[in-house]
Protein backbone atom coordinates (compact mmCIF):
# COMPACT_ATOMS: atom_id res chain seq x y z
CA UNK A 1 0.00 0.00 0.00
CA UNK A 2 1.39 3.39 -0.98
CA UNK A 3 1.56 6.32 1.43
CA UNK A 4 -1.15 8.09 -0.56
CA UNK A 5 -3.54 5.12 -0.19
CA UNK A 6 -2.96 4.68 3.53
CA UNK A 7 -5.66 6.05 5.81
CA UNK A 8 -4.57 8.56 8.41
CA UNK A 9 -5.49 7.42 11.93
CA UNK A 10 -7.13 10.40 13.61
CA UNK A 11 -9.92 11.22 16.03
CA UNK A 12 -12.68 13.68 15.09
CA UNK A 13 -12.17 17.15 16.55
CA UNK A 14 -13.64 17.45 20.00
CA UNK A 15 -13.68 13.71 20.67
CA UNK A 16 -11.11 11.71 22.64
CA UNK A 17 -10.11 8.10 23.23
CA UNK A 18 -9.87 6.89 26.82
CA UNK A 19 -7.55 4.17 28.06
CA UNK A 20 -7.99 1.45 30.66
CA UNK A 21 -6.57 3.46 33.57
CA UNK A 22 -8.85 6.43 32.95
CA UNK A 23 -11.87 4.19 32.43
CA UNK A 24 -11.10 2.34 35.67
CA UNK A 25 -10.93 5.64 37.56
CA UNK A 26 -14.21 6.74 35.97
CA UNK A 27 -15.94 3.51 36.96
CA UNK A 28 -14.75 3.87 40.55
CA UNK A 29 -16.00 7.46 40.73
CA UNK A 30 -19.34 6.66 39.14
CA UNK A 31 -19.86 3.74 41.50
CA UNK A 32 -19.25 6.04 44.47
CA UNK A 33 -21.78 8.52 43.06
CA UNK A 34 -24.27 5.74 42.38
CA UNK A 35 -24.08 4.49 45.96
CA UNK A 36 -24.89 7.95 47.34
CA UNK A 37 -27.82 8.42 44.97
CA UNK A 38 -29.28 5.06 45.93
CA UNK A 39 -28.82 5.80 49.64
CA UNK A 40 -31.04 8.83 49.06
CA UNK A 41 -33.72 6.65 47.46
CA UNK A 42 -33.07 7.34 43.78
CA UNK A 43 -33.43 4.60 41.18
CA UNK A 44 -31.64 4.24 37.87
CA UNK A 45 -33.21 4.80 34.46
CA UNK A 46 -31.58 4.76 31.04
CA UNK A 47 -32.70 6.72 27.98
CA UNK A 48 -31.36 6.45 24.40
CA UNK A 49 -28.49 8.54 23.06
CA UNK A 50 -30.85 9.69 20.29
CA UNK A 51 -34.11 11.62 20.69
CA UNK A 52 -36.51 13.27 18.28
CA UNK A 53 -35.14 16.77 17.81
CA UNK A 54 -38.39 18.47 18.80
CA UNK A 55 -38.35 16.51 22.10
CA UNK A 56 -35.11 18.24 23.08
CA UNK A 57 -36.82 21.62 22.80
CA UNK A 58 -35.18 24.99 23.30
CA UNK A 59 -34.05 24.48 26.86
CA UNK A 60 -30.27 24.12 26.53
CA UNK A 61 -28.64 26.36 29.17
CA UNK A 62 -26.20 29.09 28.15
CA UNK A 63 -27.00 28.86 24.42
CA UNK A 64 -28.58 31.56 22.27
CA UNK A 65 -29.62 29.03 19.61
CA UNK A 66 -30.03 25.69 21.43
CA UNK A 67 -30.79 23.48 18.44
CA UNK A 68 -27.75 24.81 16.61
CA UNK A 69 -25.62 23.11 19.25
CA UNK A 70 -26.78 19.52 18.66
CA UNK A 71 -25.80 16.79 16.21
CA UNK A 72 -28.84 16.01 14.06
CA UNK A 73 -29.78 13.77 11.15
CA UNK A 74 -32.97 12.83 9.31
CA UNK A 75 -34.40 9.32 9.63
CA UNK A 76 -35.80 7.38 6.68
CA UNK A 77 -39.31 8.48 7.73
CA UNK A 78 -38.26 12.15 7.35
CA UNK A 79 -38.20 12.68 11.13
CA UNK A 80 -35.33 14.75 12.54
CA UNK A 81 -33.30 13.00 15.24
CA UNK A 82 -30.55 14.42 17.46
CA UNK A 83 -27.91 13.13 19.82
CA UNK A 84 -28.88 14.14 23.34
CA UNK A 85 -27.11 17.29 24.58
CA UNK A 86 -27.91 16.60 28.24
CA UNK A 87 -29.71 13.99 30.35
CA UNK A 88 -32.57 16.23 31.51
CA UNK A 89 -34.53 16.72 28.28
CA UNK A 90 -34.65 12.94 27.64
CA UNK A 91 -35.87 12.43 31.23
CA UNK A 92 -38.70 14.89 30.63
CA UNK A 93 -39.76 12.92 27.56
CA UNK A 94 -39.48 9.61 29.46
CA UNK A 95 -41.58 10.87 32.37
CA UNK A 96 -44.26 12.28 30.07
CA UNK A 97 -44.37 9.05 28.06
CA UNK A 98 -44.67 6.86 31.18
CA UNK A 99 -46.41 9.35 33.46
CA UNK A 100 -49.25 7.16 34.74
CA UNK A 101 -46.97 4.19 35.47
CA UNK A 102 -44.39 6.13 37.49
CA UNK A 103 -44.65 6.89 41.22
CA UNK A 104 -44.86 10.57 42.06
CA UNK A 105 -42.62 12.08 43.21
CA UNK A 106 -40.31 10.12 40.90
CA UNK A 107 -36.69 10.02 42.06
CA UNK A 108 -34.29 8.86 39.34
CA UNK A 109 -30.65 9.01 38.33
CA UNK A 110 -28.98 8.62 34.95
CA UNK A 111 -25.44 8.62 33.62
CA UNK A 112 -23.73 8.50 30.27
CA UNK A 113 -22.26 10.53 27.42
CA UNK A 114 -23.87 13.68 26.05
CA UNK A 115 -22.99 15.51 22.85
CA UNK A 116 -22.63 19.20 21.98
CA UNK A 117 -22.01 20.42 18.44
CA UNK A 118 -19.84 23.30 19.60
CA UNK A 119 -16.40 24.55 18.68
CA UNK A 120 -13.91 22.35 20.56
CA UNK A 121 -10.98 23.77 22.48
CA UNK A 122 -8.61 22.98 25.37
CA UNK A 123 -10.62 21.03 27.93
CA UNK A 124 -13.78 21.53 25.86
CA UNK A 125 -15.05 18.38 24.16
CA UNK A 126 -18.05 17.56 22.01
CA UNK A 127 -18.69 14.35 23.95
CA UNK A 128 -18.48 14.16 27.73
CA UNK A 129 -19.94 12.27 30.68
CA UNK A 130 -22.67 13.49 32.98
CA UNK A 131 -24.25 11.91 36.06
CA UNK A 132 -27.68 13.34 36.94
CA UNK A 133 -30.26 12.98 39.69
CA UNK A 134 -33.78 14.44 39.53
CA UNK A 135 -37.04 14.52 41.47
CA UNK A 136 -40.14 14.90 39.28
CA UNK A 137 -43.55 15.60 40.77
CA UNK A 138 -42.54 17.40 43.98
CA UNK A 139 -43.52 21.08 44.09
CA UNK A 140 -42.09 21.66 47.56
CA UNK A 141 -38.61 23.16 47.82
CA UNK A 142 -37.89 20.35 50.27
CA UNK A 143 -37.01 18.46 47.08
CA UNK A 144 -34.48 21.15 46.18
CA UNK A 145 -33.01 20.94 49.67
CA UNK A 146 -32.68 17.17 49.27
CA UNK A 147 -30.82 17.59 45.99
CA UNK A 148 -28.41 20.13 47.48
CA UNK A 149 -27.64 17.99 50.53
CA UNK A 150 -27.19 14.90 48.37
CA UNK A 151 -24.78 16.88 46.18
CA UNK A 152 -22.69 17.59 49.28
CA UNK A 153 -22.67 13.92 50.27
CA UNK A 154 -21.66 12.96 46.74
CA UNK A 155 -18.66 15.27 46.63
CA UNK A 156 -17.39 13.86 49.92
CA UNK A 157 -17.97 10.29 48.73
CA UNK A 158 -15.68 10.76 45.73
CA UNK A 159 -12.91 12.32 47.82
CA UNK A 160 -13.56 16.07 48.09
CA UNK A 161 -12.98 17.01 51.72
CA UNK A 162 -15.47 19.07 53.70
CA UNK A 163 -14.22 22.63 53.53
CA UNK A 164 -12.98 22.24 49.96
CA UNK A 165 -16.42 22.77 48.41
CA UNK A 166 -19.67 24.68 48.73
CA UNK A 167 -23.11 24.02 47.27
CA UNK A 168 -24.37 27.52 46.48
CA UNK A 169 -28.09 28.21 46.10
CA UNK A 170 -29.97 31.06 44.43
CA UNK A 171 -33.50 31.45 43.05
CA UNK A 172 -34.70 32.52 39.62
CA UNK A 173 -37.78 34.08 41.19
CA UNK A 174 -35.66 36.47 43.25
CA UNK A 175 -33.85 37.64 40.13
CA UNK A 176 -37.19 38.00 38.34
CA UNK A 177 -38.33 40.15 41.26
CA UNK A 178 -35.24 42.35 41.00
CA UNK A 179 -35.80 42.67 37.23
CA UNK A 180 -39.40 43.66 37.90
CA UNK A 181 -38.33 46.28 40.43
CA UNK A 182 -35.80 47.85 38.02
CA UNK A 183 -38.25 47.79 35.09
CA UNK A 184 -36.76 44.92 33.04
CA UNK A 185 -39.61 42.41 33.20
CA UNK A 186 -41.66 41.35 30.18
CA UNK A 187 -40.77 39.73 26.84
CA UNK A 188 -39.72 43.05 25.31
CA UNK A 189 -36.72 43.13 27.68
CA UNK A 190 -35.61 39.52 27.16
CA UNK A 191 -32.44 40.47 25.26
CA UNK A 192 -31.35 42.99 27.90
CA UNK A 193 -32.04 40.48 30.69
CA UNK A 194 -29.74 38.00 28.96
CA UNK A 195 -26.97 40.62 28.84
CA UNK A 196 -27.54 41.30 32.55
CA UNK A 197 -27.30 37.58 33.37
CA UNK A 198 -24.06 37.22 31.44
CA UNK A 199 -22.62 40.27 33.15
CA UNK A 200 -23.48 38.94 36.62
CA UNK A 201 -21.96 35.57 35.71
CA UNK A 202 -18.59 37.29 35.28
CA UNK A 203 -18.53 38.59 38.87
CA UNK A 204 -15.81 36.19 40.05
CA UNK A 205 -13.57 37.03 37.10
CA UNK A 206 -14.17 40.76 36.62
CA UNK A 207 -15.20 41.90 40.09
CA UNK A 208 -17.93 44.41 40.93
CA UNK A 209 -16.44 47.20 38.80
CA UNK A 210 -16.27 44.99 35.72
CA UNK A 211 -19.88 43.89 36.15
CA UNK A 212 -20.98 47.50 36.66
CA UNK A 213 -19.35 48.44 33.36
CA UNK A 214 -21.13 45.60 31.53
CA UNK A 215 -24.46 46.62 33.06
CA UNK A 216 -23.87 50.16 31.81
CA UNK A 217 -22.36 51.30 28.51
CA UNK A 218 -19.88 48.45 28.22
CA UNK A 219 -16.34 47.40 29.04
CA UNK A 220 -12.97 47.41 27.31
CA UNK A 221 -10.74 44.48 28.29
CA UNK A 222 -6.94 44.33 28.59
CA UNK A 223 -6.53 43.66 24.87
CA UNK A 224 -8.58 46.71 23.95
CA UNK A 225 -11.65 44.75 22.78
CA UNK A 226 -14.92 46.45 23.72
CA UNK A 227 -17.98 44.52 24.93
CA UNK A 228 -21.24 46.42 24.61
CA UNK A 229 -23.19 46.60 27.88
CA UNK A 230 -26.86 46.41 28.81
CA UNK A 231 -27.22 50.19 28.84
CA UNK A 232 -28.93 50.35 32.23
CA UNK A 233 -29.37 53.50 34.27
CA UNK A 234 -27.29 54.17 37.38
CA UNK A 235 -30.30 53.43 39.59
CA UNK A 236 -30.89 50.08 37.87
CA UNK A 237 -27.20 49.15 38.14
CA UNK A 238 -27.11 49.95 41.87
CA UNK A 239 -30.04 47.62 42.58
CA UNK A 240 -28.64 44.74 40.51
CA UNK A 241 -25.21 45.06 42.14
CA UNK A 242 -26.95 45.08 45.53
CA UNK A 243 -28.60 41.79 44.51
CA UNK A 244 -25.38 39.96 43.54
CA UNK A 245 -23.51 41.28 46.59
CA UNK A 246 -26.32 40.59 49.06
CA UNK A 247 -24.55 37.61 50.59
CA UNK A 248 -23.50 37.98 54.21
CA UNK A 249 -21.52 35.79 56.57
CA UNK A 250 -24.78 34.43 57.96
CA UNK A 251 -27.76 33.14 56.01
CA UNK A 252 -30.39 35.10 57.96
CA UNK A 253 -28.79 38.41 56.96
CA UNK A 254 -28.38 37.28 53.35
CA UNK A 255 -32.08 36.47 53.09
CA UNK A 256 -33.02 39.74 54.79
CA UNK A 257 -30.85 41.65 52.30
CA UNK A 258 -32.60 39.95 49.40
CA UNK A 259 -36.01 40.68 50.91
CA UNK A 260 -35.36 44.43 50.93
CA UNK A 261 -34.57 44.34 47.19
CA UNK A 262 -37.86 42.76 46.07
CA UNK A 263 -40.40 44.58 48.24
CA UNK A 264 -43.77 44.75 46.44
CA UNK A 265 -42.69 42.11 43.88
CA UNK A 266 -44.88 39.06 44.42
CA UNK A 267 -42.61 36.68 42.54
CA UNK A 268 -39.50 38.10 44.18
CA UNK A 269 -40.92 37.74 47.67
CA UNK A 270 -41.97 34.16 46.87
CA UNK A 271 -38.40 33.39 45.80
CA UNK A 272 -36.95 34.82 49.02
CA UNK A 273 -39.42 32.73 51.05
CA UNK A 274 -38.31 29.60 49.17
CA UNK A 275 -34.65 30.33 49.91
CA UNK A 276 -35.51 30.82 53.58
CA UNK A 277 -37.28 27.44 53.65
CA UNK A 278 -34.34 25.70 51.96
CA UNK A 279 -31.93 27.31 54.43
CA UNK A 280 -34.04 26.11 57.34
CA UNK A 281 -34.19 22.52 56.07
CA UNK A 282 -30.46 22.48 55.37
CA UNK A 283 -29.64 23.80 58.84
CA UNK A 284 -31.96 21.31 60.53
CA UNK A 285 -30.12 18.47 58.78
CA UNK A 286 -26.68 19.81 59.74
CA UNK A 287 -25.56 20.88 56.26
CA UNK A 288 -25.44 24.65 56.82
CA UNK A 289 -21.64 24.72 56.52
CA UNK A 290 -21.81 23.02 53.12
CA UNK A 291 -24.96 24.45 51.49
CA UNK A 292 -25.15 28.27 51.38
CA UNK A 293 -27.49 30.88 49.93
CA UNK A 294 -25.46 32.83 47.34
CA UNK A 295 -27.16 35.41 45.06
CA UNK A 296 -24.14 35.51 42.72
CA UNK A 297 -25.14 32.13 41.23
CA UNK A 298 -26.81 32.96 37.93
CA UNK A 299 -25.64 30.26 35.53
CA UNK A 300 -28.66 28.70 33.87
CA UNK A 301 -31.20 31.08 35.38
CA UNK A 302 -32.84 31.51 31.97
CA UNK A 303 -33.35 27.73 31.97
CA UNK A 304 -34.67 27.22 35.49
CA UNK A 305 -37.93 28.35 37.08
CA UNK A 306 -37.06 28.44 40.80
CA UNK A 307 -34.11 27.45 42.98
CA UNK A 308 -30.80 27.01 41.15
CA UNK A 309 -27.65 25.57 42.63
CA UNK A 310 -24.01 25.08 41.82
CA UNK A 311 -21.38 22.89 43.49
CA UNK A 312 -18.14 24.83 43.57
CA UNK A 313 -14.72 23.58 44.65
CA UNK A 314 -13.09 26.26 46.76
CA UNK A 315 -9.46 25.12 46.78
CA UNK A 316 -6.94 26.90 44.55
CA UNK A 317 -5.02 25.59 41.55
CA UNK A 318 -2.47 27.20 39.26
CA UNK A 319 -3.94 28.25 35.90
CA UNK A 320 -2.21 28.34 32.50
CA UNK A 321 -0.73 31.76 33.32
CA UNK A 322 0.69 30.62 36.66
CA UNK A 323 -1.95 32.41 38.72
CA UNK A 324 -3.70 30.89 41.72
CA UNK A 325 -7.42 30.54 41.00
CA UNK A 326 -10.33 28.63 42.49
CA UNK A 327 -11.02 25.33 40.73
CA UNK A 328 -14.67 26.33 40.30
CA UNK A 329 -17.89 24.53 39.46
CA UNK A 330 -18.14 20.75 38.97
CA UNK A 331 -21.93 20.34 39.16
CA UNK A 332 -25.08 22.38 38.85
CA UNK A 333 -28.81 22.22 38.58
CA UNK A 334 -32.11 23.67 39.63
CA UNK A 335 -35.89 23.58 39.32
CA UNK A 336 -37.36 23.28 35.82
CA UNK A 337 -41.13 23.11 36.23
CA UNK A 338 -41.78 23.84 32.55
CA UNK A 339 -39.89 21.00 30.87
CA UNK A 340 -42.25 18.04 31.33
CA UNK A 341 -45.23 20.36 30.81
CA UNK A 342 -44.21 20.73 27.15
CA UNK A 343 -45.46 17.17 26.60
CA UNK A 344 -48.45 17.11 28.96
CA UNK A 345 -49.93 20.58 28.70
CA UNK A 346 -50.04 20.93 32.49
CA UNK A 347 -47.43 22.01 35.05
CA UNK A 348 -45.22 19.18 36.30
CA UNK A 349 -42.76 20.27 39.02
CA UNK A 350 -39.22 18.92 38.70
CA UNK A 351 -35.79 19.62 40.11
CA UNK A 352 -32.38 18.04 39.71
CA UNK A 353 -28.67 18.46 39.18
CA UNK A 354 -25.89 17.19 36.95
CA UNK A 355 -22.27 16.31 37.75
CA UNK A 356 -19.58 16.83 35.12
CA UNK A 357 -17.72 13.54 35.60
CA UNK A 358 -14.58 14.48 33.66
CA UNK A 359 -14.28 17.81 35.44
CA UNK A 360 -14.71 16.13 38.81
CA UNK A 361 -11.93 13.69 37.88
CA UNK A 362 -9.71 16.65 37.00
CA UNK A 363 -10.45 18.09 40.44
CA UNK A 364 -9.34 14.89 42.16
CA UNK A 365 -6.16 14.90 40.08
CA UNK A 366 -5.49 18.48 41.21
CA UNK A 367 -5.88 17.30 44.81
CA UNK A 368 -3.45 14.42 44.22
CA UNK A 369 -6.25 11.85 44.43
CA UNK A 370 -6.18 10.64 40.83
CA UNK A 371 -7.43 7.07 41.12
CA UNK A 372 -5.58 6.13 37.94
CA UNK A 373 -2.36 6.08 39.96
CA UNK A 374 -3.61 3.13 42.02
CA UNK A 375 -4.76 1.00 39.08
CA UNK A 376 -3.50 -2.60 39.25
CA UNK A 377 -3.24 -4.92 36.29
CA UNK A 378 -3.72 -8.70 36.15
CA UNK A 379 -1.33 -11.38 37.36
CA UNK A 380 0.80 -12.38 34.36
CA UNK A 381 1.71 -16.04 33.86
CA UNK A 382 4.96 -16.20 31.90
CA UNK A 383 5.28 -18.73 29.07
CA UNK A 384 8.79 -20.22 29.12
CA UNK A 385 8.04 -23.37 27.11
CA UNK A 386 5.44 -23.09 24.35
CA UNK A 387 5.12 -26.88 24.22
CA UNK A 388 3.42 -26.62 27.62
CA UNK A 389 1.02 -23.77 26.74
CA UNK A 390 -1.93 -25.75 28.12
CA UNK A 391 -0.15 -25.98 31.49
CA UNK A 392 0.23 -22.21 31.67
CA UNK A 393 -3.39 -21.75 30.65
CA UNK A 394 -4.40 -24.07 33.50
CA UNK A 395 -2.41 -21.94 35.98
CA UNK A 396 -4.20 -18.79 34.80
CA UNK A 397 -7.58 -20.54 34.93
CA UNK A 398 -6.92 -21.65 38.51
CA UNK A 399 -6.29 -18.03 39.47
CA UNK A 400 -9.43 -16.82 37.69
CA UNK A 401 -11.50 -19.53 39.36
CA UNK A 402 -10.28 -18.07 42.65
CA UNK A 403 -11.41 -14.57 41.60
CA UNK A 404 -7.92 -13.28 40.77
CA UNK A 405 -7.41 -11.42 37.49
CA UNK A 406 -4.88 -13.34 35.39
CA UNK A 407 -3.60 -13.73 31.85
CA UNK A 408 -0.87 -15.72 30.12
CA UNK A 409 1.73 -14.06 27.92
CA UNK A 410 0.69 -14.61 24.29
CA UNK A 411 3.71 -13.12 22.54
CA UNK A 412 6.83 -14.90 21.34
CA UNK A 413 9.52 -13.08 23.34
CA UNK A 414 11.87 -14.39 26.01
CA UNK A 415 11.66 -14.06 29.76
CA UNK A 416 13.24 -10.59 29.98
CA UNK A 417 10.76 -9.15 27.48
CA UNK A 418 7.89 -10.92 29.25
CA UNK A 419 8.88 -9.29 32.53
CA UNK A 420 8.91 -5.91 30.79
CA UNK A 421 5.43 -6.70 29.47
CA UNK A 422 4.22 -7.51 33.00
CA UNK A 423 5.63 -4.19 34.18
CA UNK A 424 3.83 -2.27 31.43
CA UNK A 425 0.61 -4.08 32.34
CA UNK A 426 1.09 -2.89 35.96
CA UNK A 427 0.95 -6.54 37.01
CA UNK A 428 1.37 -6.97 40.79
CA UNK A 429 2.64 -10.53 40.38
CA UNK A 430 4.35 -12.67 37.75
CA UNK A 431 4.03 -16.48 37.86
CA UNK A 432 6.99 -18.45 36.51
CA UNK A 433 7.19 -22.17 35.87
CA UNK A 434 10.18 -23.53 34.01
CA UNK A 435 10.97 -27.20 33.43
CA UNK A 436 12.60 -27.60 36.86
CA UNK A 437 9.62 -26.13 38.73
CA UNK A 438 7.22 -28.20 36.64
CA UNK A 439 9.04 -31.44 37.48
CA UNK A 440 8.92 -30.57 41.18
CA UNK A 441 5.25 -29.47 41.03
CA UNK A 442 6.14 -25.90 42.01
CA UNK A 443 5.76 -22.34 40.74
CA UNK A 444 7.92 -19.28 41.32
CA UNK A 445 6.02 -16.14 42.26
CA UNK A 446 7.54 -12.69 41.82
CA UNK A 447 6.01 -9.86 43.84
CA UNK A 448 6.57 -7.05 41.34
CA UNK A 449 5.33 -4.31 43.66
CA UNK A 450 7.70 -5.28 46.47
CA UNK A 451 10.48 -5.88 43.94
CA UNK A 452 10.18 -2.36 42.59
CA UNK A 453 10.23 -1.00 46.12
CA UNK A 454 13.33 -3.01 47.10
CA UNK A 455 15.11 -2.04 43.89
CA UNK A 456 15.34 1.47 45.27
CA UNK A 457 17.28 0.25 48.34
CA UNK A 458 19.51 -2.56 46.95
CA UNK A 459 22.16 -1.02 44.70
CA UNK A 460 24.73 -3.83 44.56
CA UNK A 461 24.06 -6.33 41.74
CA UNK A 462 25.66 -9.23 43.62
CA UNK A 463 23.53 -8.48 46.66
CA UNK A 464 20.44 -8.34 44.45
CA UNK A 465 21.24 -11.70 42.84
CA UNK A 466 21.91 -13.30 46.20
CA UNK A 467 18.80 -11.93 47.86
CA UNK A 468 16.38 -12.60 44.99
CA UNK A 469 14.07 -10.00 46.55
CA UNK A 470 10.30 -10.43 46.49
CA UNK A 471 10.50 -13.88 44.93
CA UNK A 472 9.27 -17.15 46.41
CA UNK A 473 8.86 -20.70 45.17
CA UNK A 474 5.88 -22.66 46.47
CA UNK A 475 4.11 -25.95 45.70
CA UNK A 476 1.62 -25.45 42.88
CA UNK A 477 -1.34 -26.16 45.15
CA UNK A 478 -0.27 -23.23 47.37
CA UNK A 479 -0.04 -20.76 44.47
CA UNK A 480 -3.47 -19.18 44.95
CA UNK A 481 -3.01 -18.62 48.68
CA UNK A 482 0.47 -17.16 48.25
CA UNK A 483 -0.69 -14.74 45.56
CA UNK A 484 -3.69 -13.71 47.66
CA UNK A 485 -1.31 -12.87 50.51
CA UNK A 486 0.87 -10.78 48.19
CA UNK A 487 -2.10 -8.91 46.72
CA UNK A 488 -3.44 -8.19 50.19
CA UNK A 489 -0.08 -6.88 51.37
CA UNK A 490 0.53 -4.72 48.30
CA UNK A 491 -2.90 -3.12 48.56
CA UNK A 492 -1.96 -1.84 52.02
CA UNK A 493 1.29 -0.23 50.85
CA UNK A 494 1.06 3.51 50.13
Amino acid sequence: MSDTDRLKARSPRGFADRGAAELSATRAMMEAIRQVYELWGFEEVETPFVEYTDALGKFLPDQDRPNAGVFSFKDDDEQWLSLRYDLTAPLARFVAQNFDALPKPYRSYRSGPVFRNEKPGPGRFRQFLQFDADIVGAASVAADADICMMAADTLEAVGIARGDYLVKVNNRKVLDGVMEVVGLSGPENAARRLIVLRAIDKLDRLGVEGVQALLGAGRKDESGDFTKGAGLSEEQIVKIIAFVTAQSSDTVTTIANLGTLVVNSEIGEAGVAELAEIAGLVAAAGYEDRVRIDPSVVRGLEYYTGPVYEAELTFEITDEDGRLVRFGSVAGGGRYDGLVARFRGEPVPATGFSIGVSRLQAALAALGQDQRATGRGPVVVLVLDRDHLATYQALARELRDAGIRAEIYLGSSGMKAQMKYADRRHAPVAVIQGSDERERGEVTIKDLVAGARLAQTITDRAEWTEARPAQITVPKEEMVGAIRDILGASSNVT
